[in-house]
């Protein structure tokens, strides 16, 4: 691994069906000082999410490859999932790890949406900690409306235009959202069999931080190959630790009348938020702490596939 500064990135791209355009979407990030951590695709979301991590400056320029990769592959008037989104490459977060400051870097994502604007002509909006306007800091307020909501929105209001490029979205590609942020910890977990999406979305509405419930949690309820699944965002796994956010899922499900069933850990998490045995990572199918805690995989990384 790099000596010097280590940034990750953990982008989003809105395919999870077709293996191998996401395979050819991780091949472009292969740029010297960058080092694949974790890939995976969800059909059910249609959504695939990469990790990668290394020197600042690579770690950049590997996510505005993949942009454009992205926008090339994914046709987003043909795609459907549960997950919400309005760009082909959606979301593209900058997280510190060592050596480097969240302002710093804020100021590559805002180095790189200049880029993927003037290369690809993919339109881009801020958020996290490089958002250039207030409303604009928590992602859900960028994605409102999803891609189909937006493009029609962008024209008709000042407010919901681009921060850079537009104000049309890309035809296909729609638009990406680039940020800067901490570490946040994607984590699913299934009710019992016979539960149903009223029972998830209950369980999201009062887990979530915006509904009064657990500091920087977000949360959803949706319906997940027929299961109904509570899927959270933990935004500050200091803040609320992963053991009290898994207890407070346990206790609401029984108290609407069903249980939890198998959690799922999408991307990596922080050695600082996984207690060993904990009950959490205990109920996540085939859990391997050197595969999915970064500070191992930083160790290890994966081999780039072939492009």
């Amino acid at each position: 691994m790099t000596s010097g500064p280590i940034l990750e990135c953990v982008p989003n791209f809105s395919e999870g069906v077709h293996p191998e355009i996401v395979r050819q979407i991780v091949a472009s990030m292969r740029v010297e000082g960058v080092h694949l951590l974790d890939y995976s695709l969800d059909p059910d979301h249609n959504r695939s999410v990469v990790t990668i991590a290394g020197a600042p400056a690579a770690v950049m320029e590997a996510a505005i490859l993949a942009t454009g990769r992205a926008a090339h592959l994914i046709d987003l008037t043909m795609q459907t999932g549960v997950h919400p989104r309005i760009g082909a490459a959606d979301v593209i977060p900058f997280v510190p790890v060592a050596g480097i400051s969240i302002a710093e870097a804020a100021l590559i994502a805002r180095q790189a949406g200049m880029q993927i604007w003037r290369r690809f002509g993919v339109p881009v909006y801020f958020y996290g900690a490089a958002a250039a306007r207030p409303d604009r800091i928590e992602l859900e307020n960028v994605r409102r409306g999803q891609f189909e909501g937006l493009r029609e929105a962008s024209l008709k209001d000042a407010a919901r235009r681009p921060d850079v490029g537009g104000p049309e979205l890309h035809a296909t590609a729609g638009a990406s959202v680039v940020g800067a942020r901490s570490f946040l910890i994607a984590y699913n977990v299934y009710l019992a069999a016979k539960a149903e999406i009223t029972h998830a979305r209950a369980i999201a509405r009062d887990i979530r931080a915006s509904s009064g419930g657990m500091q920087g949690v977000k949360a959803m309820g949706v319906l997940v190959n027929g299961r109904a699944q509570v899927t959270m965002n933990v935004t500050d796994f200091r803040l609320t630790p992963m053991a009290q956010v898994h207890a407070k899922v346990a206790k609401l499900a029984k108290e609407h009348g069903t249980s939890i069933a198998e959690g799922e850990l999408i991307g990596l998490v922080p050695e600082a938020a996984c207690e060993a045995g904990a009950a959490w990572t205990q109920q996540i199918p085939d859990f391997d702490p050197d595969l999915k805690i970064l500070e191992r995989r930083l160790e290890h990384p994966l081999a780039w596939p072939e492009a």
